[in-house]
């Protein structure tokens, strides 16, 4: 008797398994989280670069505000903005406009 390989399907069913139970743990975690917290980790976050943590400015970009770091330059879109400028270029070549 030896150890035997498990299958693709195996492997797949216990990955799902695993990312199940560490979002249902990263819910409990927020969910137990106090307000108190929350609010000190948006101070500690809200509108900093995720690259370099200085502050990011809004600006405007085809009728759509996005974040850009006044350090490094990084471009930050938030969730579905990104949906909201690509329909309007037909390609993200219009984005590219930003890093020059």
């Amino acid at each position: 008797m030896g150890f035997q390989k498990p299958s693709e399907k195996e492997e797949e069913y216990f990955a799902r398994q695993a990312i199940e139970r560490m979002k249902k743990e990263a819910e409990v975690r927020q969910a137990s989280m106090t307000q108190e917290e929350k609010q000190r980790l948006k101070d500690l976050h809200y509108m900093h670069c995720p690259k370099c943590g200085h502050s990011l400015s809004e600006i405007e970009f085809q009728g759509v505000k996005i974040d850009r770091c006044l350090s490094c330059q990084g471009v930050w879109l938030d969730a579905g903005e990104l949906e909201q400028i690509s329909p309007k270029e037909g390609r993200l070549g219009g984005v590219l406009k930003l890093f020059k």
